[in-house]
């Protein structure tokens, strides 16, 4: 994102979203999702390994740190795409650790990847039809009685079209989702999401690949969900960003969450410079290395404004 672009976002007060010090760890006053002993090791590398941590609601939560350091694959634990060797996890106070990744959805807990999941061969439109949840006509004897399913999915229809309007992808609706630009599907990917009315909605870096042009777009998108009453937890490298439109910042690096707190203060935590511009920085983790220099800049940059 340009510098020059700054998104009007109006933030929570922190005071009123946590109880007693900013650490890692700390508990919320009003979690949505609370997650307890979560760890995941593939080989000898232990990707996750987070002792205790709390996702205030109503806010937007941004999950930070350098690459490699287990951001994705914690998505992937919570949201149902994968399964952890140890630890557990509650969604609006129910246990969700172990559910598939539908019926994480169906419960309301939504997510976006950073490579788009639009299915190319599908229009538009019947991209957002499978984003609706509780369809009548997915049961097989359902199926063969129009009358009961035909007025869900006219209304299903009339829903997706509004929220492609508000994505300005209405006109797109009969073209194969192939067809899109990159921004375009992860503009369609956040509107699909929205189909089965979530409580959180997790974000997987929803600016990566993305042009310039449709950032400010995704950025309005990410701010309306908060005013609309739902809570966003996204991952993201744009430091920029994060500073201007999060409304509480968690880092994580080697798996672990080592800093959470206001984005101001946390750009100037200690453990927050050591995981970027570190130890944890110096080792070769497999990701992109021009990525991870963009991070480190970023974050001098950040500091040096801040200082």
């Amino acid at each position: 994102m340009s510098n020059n672009t700054v998104p009007t976002a109006k933030p929570v007060k922190t005071v009123d979203m946590h109880i007693g010090e900013a650490v890692p760890g700390c508990k919320k006053k009003d979690p949505i999702l609370v997650v307890d002993g979560v760890s995941r090791t593939f080989g000898g590398l232990k990707a996750v390994d987070v002792e205790h941590l709390e996702i205030p609601r109503g806010a937007i939560t941004a999950l930070i740190g350098p690459n490699g350091a287990g951001k994705t694959t914690l998505f992937n634990l919570l949201t149902g795409f994968d399964k952890p060797d140890t630890g557990s996890w509650t969604f609006d106070g129910t246990p969700i650790g172990g559910k598939p990744a539908f019926k994480v959805a169906r419960m309301g807990q939504v997510r976006t990847f950073q490579l788009t999941k639009a299915l190319g061969l599908l229009t538009v439109m019947d991209n957002m039809l499978l984003g609706a949840k509780a369809q009548v006509g997915e049961n097989l004897f359902r199926a063969v009685l129009p009358f009961l399913w035909r007025q869900q999915e006219t209304d299903n229809k009339a829903k997706a079209l509004d929220l492609l309007a508000r994505f300005k992808l209405d006109t797109k609706k009969d073209d194969y989702a192939a067809s899109l630009s990159g921004g375009q599907r992860k503009l369609l990917e956040m509107a699909r999401a929205l189909m089965s009315d979530p409580s959180l909605v997790m974000l997987d870096e929803p600016m990566a690949g993305v042009n310039p042009a449709l950032t400010q777009s995704l950025l309005d998108h990410i701010l309306n969900l908060k005013a609309e009453g739902m809570s966003v937890l996204f991952v993201e490298h744009d430091m920029h960003m994060v500073r201007h439109i999060a409304d509480w910042v968690i880092v994580m690096a080697e798996g672990k969450v080592v800093a959470e707190g206001d984005p101001h203060e946390v750009m100037r935590n200690q453990a927050v410079i050591d995981a970027y511009l570190g130890q944890h920085h110096d080792e070769d983790l497999g990701e992109d290395p021009d990525a991870e220099k963009e991070h480190v800049g970023a974050i001098k940059e950040l500091l040096d404004d801040e200082l």
